[in-house]
């Protein structure tokens, strides 16, 4: 992703936040209605209906715009691009991919197609979205190595997870577990890369032994030997792992607060019926 502090929490909190209003609208559905639950590829907003698409739309092309723009000329005199500026390419399309996705969803939402047609090719723009984040981070013309490189591998697993999860939703809509980690691996994606942003470029974070190096094109955390890396790569494991325990532990914690505040709907109507019947039952005898 962006180089940097700013680039890195910038778009964690972007994917926090839409993460974490996925997590909750999933919840509350389910709750409500559990037998009628549908996976939806966005939530409308209480008094702005299309917020979430145009918020992503927002973020997506101020992105672009840094990266291809600010400070830099994407092409050099003889009309080539610089090897300096395929990093920020490959982070455009990344960003270019979801601002796809968005502004297919508000213009979805004016009716045409109609469900459940267009949440089909909704999540079918999001996963190709995730998958092609993943296939950067893989692929990246920027080698990631040492301590960088394990912080953004294992953000490639969660990136799988959350494209995985988008492509069950397109078989499995009704399946609010699936809703629920897909909505997990957007908030964990959106928290790694704000560690990521804080950690890697914050000199009194780096692990013992490792140091941030300034250089003319980008910045990077280099470690003095093969003990210091191996005790680096062992800290970022350990930290991958904590968070996964805690933001697990927070989500189940969240999914049952929340249906204390939202109860069952159907099961409620269910008594009702069943307490009728019964009653339905008892003036028959009485007559």
């Amino acid at each position: 992703m962006a180089g940097g502090t700013p680039g890195h929490v910038a778009l964690g909190f972007a994917f926090l936040l839409i993460g974490i209003w996925h997590l909750f609208n999933s919840i509350k559905i389910h709750s409500l209605n559990p037998t009628s639950f549908r996976i939806l590829p966005w939530f409308p907003a209480p008094r702005f209906r299309r917020l979430e698409p145009i918020l992503i739309m927002a973020v997506t092309a101020a992105f672009i715009s840094m990266e291809l723009f600010h400070g830099r000329k994407l092409l050099s005199p003889d009309g080539t691009i610089p090897s300096s500026n395929l990093p920020h390419l490959e982070h455009s399309i990344i960003a270019l991919s979801f601002f796809v996705y968005a502004a297919f969803a508000a213009v979805f939402d004016g009716g045409a197609p109609p469900p459940p047609a267009s949440h089909g090719l909704l999540h079918f723009l999001q996963a190709a979205a995730f998958a092609q984040q993943l296939l950067i981070l893989h692929l990246h013309s920027t080698d990631h190595m040492g301590i960088e490189g394990q912080y953004h591998w294992l953000l490639q697993t969660v990136a799988a997870v959350s494209a995985a999860t988008t492509v069950v939703a397109i078989g499995f809509p009704g399946s609010f577990v699936n809703s629920f980690i897909r909505a997990f691996s957007v908030v964990f994606q959106g928290v790694w890369l704000v560690v990521i942003g804080a950690v890697l470029w914050t000199p009194r974070w780096i692990p013992a032994g490792c140091a941030l190096k300034r250089g003319p094109g980008r910045d990077a955390v280099v470690c003095g030997g093969d003990g210091a890396l191996d005790r680096a790569k062992a800290l970022v494991n350990i930290q991958f792992g904590l968070y996964l325990v805690v933001l697990s532990a927070a989500s189940i914690l969240f999914y049952l607060a929340i249906l204390k505040l939202y109860p069952n709907r159907e099961k409620i109507e269910y008594r009702s019926l069943q307490l009728d019947q019964e009653h339905s039952a008892d003036d028959h005898i009485k007559n």
